[in-house]
């Protein structure tokens, strides 16, 4: 069997730089069937446009901020069998559509969701959680790298990430897509309850891999603290109207209005907010609930099939890896190599350690290659010694296999 079609879909709004990032991303996926879809605003429409491969890009201009309505236009305009949905301020690895999509070779599968790693690159942001009607998270005990096909029930549903999940393009178009009234936040928790709630079988694929970055938006700063929580708190008034037995809701309420208020007390203590701050966000948060409780939701008519034919993206598979390696001293050069590799097609990582313990971060460079910095004796991954004593060989060795499975790299040192 072929590698089934698939349409990403990534909606952007008043984030070009990030935007732009994204999709250099990817433009690298080691896929051999995607096309991509764009929903983005008046400045994310620009940055597509000067893009050299915006030919082979799906643009659908929307400047509202509501997320569930430009996913569903997303969905509309995808020729895929799966869509797979991506933030505009993340990144995947390279294998990311390989294996998010394994899964649903299986007809059971609706859904399925990877892991999100956080800003240094290495420590996870998410993993496998699950969610209740009362809209709280739970870890699932997940262990290994295998995916594991799930199903929830009408009280708890298998939790996916927006930022790194795919949906079978039937099944979510017969739901209807997203629920608008959700413009923010929980518009993909709601379909996850639909998805329990339908007795869906949802993949949980832990090699499914997103670096997230939490960009800065009118909701949220550079620093992630948070400037408006007025739609956060209608999102939960009408998850909880939609979700949660009548009984419950009260108590449910006050327990989240509880964990946003503890929230906003540690950006107290670490300095991003003042005292004023935390009453002014609490008072935004209390107005959405208002608001939401008054918002209609539901009624989501099937989304019919995408008027266009399957705009196949290039990509990368198959593509040769290549692994850099060098020193503080090399960095110019191996900055200058990186980027010239990348532009000739292949997938670089790179590799620069300094004769220090300090902790290791990677990212996605702009020039379209892996970038992993740090101490040559300090932690990547946020366990063990603080000092781990290595020669450059084998540092270069161990970090290489660290992300060979989702980068295919390690034979390539």
């Amino acid at each position: 069997m072929g590698a089934l079609p698939v349409s990403v879909v990534i909606v952007s709004r008043g984030r070009p730089g990030a935007l732009s990032l994204c999709l250099t991303g990817v433009a690298q996926l080691d896929y051999p069937a995607y096309e991509v879809i764009v929903v983005a605003c008046p400045e994310g429409v620009a940055t597509v446009a000067a893009r050299p491969d915006a030919d082979r890009i799906r643009l659908v201009a929307f400047d509202a901020p509501n997320i569930s309505a430009a996913r569903n236009l997303g969905i509309a305009e995808a020729a895929g069998e799966v869509i797979a949905f991506l933030d505009d301020d993340a990144v995947p690895e390279p294998t990311w559509l390989a294996h998010l999509c394994a899964p649903f070779a299986d007809p059971q599968v609706a859904a399925a969701g990877g892991y999100v790693r956080g800003r240094n690159g290495i420590e996870y942001q998410w993993r496998a959680q699950g969610v209740t009607a009362r809209a709280q998270e739970r870890d699932l005990p997940i262990e290994g790298t295998e995916p594991r096909i799930l199903h929830g029930r009408p009280s708890v549903a298998i939790k996916l990430q927006g930022t790194n999940m795919a949906h079978r393009r039937s099944v979510l178009a017969e739901m209807g897509g997203f629920d608008p009234a959700f413009r923010f936040f929980l518009d993909e928790t709601d379909l996850d309850m639909r998805h329990a709630a339908a007795g869906h079988a949802v993949a949980v694929v832990p090699l499914a891999e997103v670096h997230h970055g939490y960009a800065e938006s009118p909701r949220r700063a550079a620093d992630r603290s948070p400037r408006d929580l007025t739609e956060i708190g209608a999102s939960l008034a009408v998850f909880l109207a939609k979700h949660c037995p009548e009984v419950e809701r009260r108590m449910a309420w006050l327990a989240l209005r509880d964990a946003q208020r503890h929230r906003l007390l540690r950006f107290l203590q670490r300095g991003p907010l003042g005292p004023d701050d935390v009453v002014r966000l609490m008072r935004s948060l209390d107005r959405g609930w208002i608001e939401g409780l008054a918002r209609p939701f539901g009624n989501l008519p099937p989304i019919p099939e995408a008027r266009l034919p399957f705009l196949a993206y290039p990509g990368r598979a198959g593509a040769p890896r290549r692994v850099l390696s060098g020193r503080v001293w090399n960095r110019v050069a191996m900055r200058r190599d990186a980027a010239r590799y990348a532009a000739d097609g292949e997938i670089v990582s790179a590799y620069r350690f300094s004769h220090t313990a300090l902790f290791h971060t990677l990212r996605f460079h702009a020039d379209g290659y892996w970038e992993q910095i740090g101490g040559l004796w300090g932690r990547s991954e946020r366990v063990g010694p603080v000092i781990q004593l290595h020669s450059f060989e084998d540092r270069l060795r161990s970090e290489a296999a660290r992300v060979a499975p989702v980068r295919n790299n390690k034979d390539r040192i």
